[in-house]
């Protein structure tokens, strides 16, 4: 079945009690037993192990990414911590240097007092990473392109690497969604999704995933969901499998919309740099040629010539169409200031290491007409 298929009937299956074509919203807690221990149906007995609104989206989430199992969390940031909990004092982990700040909150904050040790690297250096491999790496990180800088990684490079060493990769998939770019298949174990974003598509859900190509191990992450009660609700379900049906389209439309933009800010006398993977002068414009097939997605980054963290501020306080808010991947165009926002939690030395200025700009290019938002842009940069 090829993707633009899957996204509509990948694992899925009509209501066998209604024949109804979409999954209904099983909006209940509980399920009734026949006799003490034994369900009426063996799948369901309380909606936080499993609901069949959520199992039909976690079907439909394995069948995109070509996983054995995929679990929805009530965020991307809860999917991340379950995976955190396979680990223990003593483990390391690897991850990549620029990283979503929510996602480097939780690794430096909340794990902080955990005992596992966190490296943050240039995932292109590859001698440079594997100097760090040692016997108790566990697990590496990466997400590609890299949130707010656009950074890329070799997925299948880093997978050859990781099975030499039976150490476990994860991949956050959030900016190239599994339209563009399918981890699993380049080799990597895990692929996380803030389904809040691309997958939902409508920035009316807050949602997470874990797509697990091991069954085994995707069993044991479904325990630990099980037990911490990271689940998503039916009526969020329903939601994120509604926008994966619309995936191709929206995501075909952010690319063509995306180079336009990148383009236009790249001729532009006021901008400095443009972060986008599909401009030909972008440092990793090769590997995201070779591993994300069929366009180069809807975000972009830039900075200004000035180097001014006020002509920034200024430029997102005039805008019109574009909306300056947090979040991405809505069919609405989204600009966000992520040294003020999405990345604040990072203390302002290791942003300005990685290269987060305060000048810089992110961002979520929609669908609306391309023209409208080139617009938008020249008049809030004039």
């Amino acid at each position: 079945m090829k993707f633009n298929t899957k996204v509509i009937h990948g694992g899925q299956h009509h209501d066998p009690s209604t024949g109804a074509v979409m999954p209904p919203v099983y909006q209940t807690s509980t399920f009734v037993q026949t006799s003490p221990g034994r369900p009426l149906n063996p799948d369901y007995e309380y909606s936080r192990a499993a609901n069949p609104t959520r199992t039909a989206l976690e079907e439909a989430l394995a069948s995109i990414e070509n996983g054995a199992r995929g679990l929805a969390f009530s965020s991307g940031l809860a999917a991340t911590d379950c995976l955190l909990r396979l680990f223990k004092a003593g483990d390391e982990i690897i991850a990549m240097d620029d990283l979503y700040g929510g996602t480097y909150r939780l690794f430096t904050r909340l794990y902080k007092d955990s005992g596992i040790k966190f490296h943050f690297v240039d995932m292109n250096d590859l001698e440079g990473f594997q100097d760090l491999i040692n016997e108790n790496t566990k697990l590496v990180w990466v997400e590609t392109p890299t949130n707010p800088l656009m950074k890329l990684a070799d997925i299948a490079a880093i997978a050859e690497i990781t099975k030499k060493h039976n150490i476990l990769f994860a991949v956050d998939n959030t900016f190239a969604t599994p339209y563009l770019q399918k981890p699993l298949d380049l080799g990597a174990d895990i692929v996380m999704h803030s389904a809040t974003k691309y997958l939902g598509g409508h920035s009316d859900v807050i949602a997470g995933a874990l797509i697990i190509k091991d069954k085994v191990l995707g069993d044991e992450l479904h325990f630990k969901q099980f037990a911490t009660g990271a689940t998503l609700g039916p009526q969020d379900s329903f939601l994120v499998l509604r926008g994966i049906k619309t995936l191709h389209l929206r995501v075909q439309r952010h690319c063509e919309n995306g180079v336009k933009v990148a383009e236009f800010l790249l001729n532009h006398p006021k901008v400095e740099r443009v972060y986008y993977p599909g401009l030909e002068n972008h440092p990793f414009h090769e590997i995201a040629k070779k591993q994300m097939i069929g366009g180069f997605g809807g975000m972009v980054t830039f900075t200004f010539k000035s180097g001014a963290k006020q002509d920034a501020i200024s430029f997102l306080e005039k805008l019109q169409v574009f909306t300056l808010a947090e979040s991405l991947g809505g069919v609405e165009s989204l600009a966000n200031h992520p040294a003020l926002m999405t990345h604040a939690s990072i203390p302002e030395d290791k942003r300005k290491e990685v290269g987060i200025t305060d000048d810089l700009v992110r961002l979520s290019v929609g669908v609306e007409d391309a023209e409208d938002l080139i617009e938008d842009l020249k008049q809030a940069l004039a």
